[in-house]
């Protein structure tokens, strides 16, 4: 199983590169060490897709994720949901066995069982 996107993420994600001025702009997801559980979400436009890079389809949408970050992203969804105290992307992911209170940072599961989200 793959990352994938919610239809309200993959409609905000087009609604936010529709606003800039460049056709060629994805969005990369990726897994970096830090934050509060050891690893922390991360969301960024790129035009460039690395040697390396995963290219995965959801929704319409092209994601660019690094193979480290998929390993732990696999089976992950991505959602966008607002609310009244604001609005965020929000990964729930079944790799980790945590999150963090702030929301942005987890620790992975050793089996890859508990479901947890995350909001970014």
């Amino acid at each position: 199983m793959s990352l994938s996107l919610t239809e309200s993420a993959a409609n905000k994600i087009q609604a936010l590169l529709a606003n800039e001025d460049n056709s060629g702009l994805h969005l990369r997801i990726f897994v970096s060490g830090g934050g509060c559980s050891g690893f922390q979400y991360g969301f960024t436009f790129d035009d460039a897709v690395g040697e390396n890079d995963q290219v995965i389809e959801s929704r319409a949408v092209k994601l660019l994720v690094d193979p480290m970050s998929l390993d732990l992203l696999k089976g992950a969804e991505v959602d966008y949901q607002e609310s009244i105290q604001g609005a965020s992307f929000v990964i729930r992911n079944p790799n980790a066995a945590s999150t963090c209170g702030c929301g942005k940072s987890f620790t992975p599961s050793d089996s890859g069982g508990g479901c947890a989200n995350a909001g970014y």
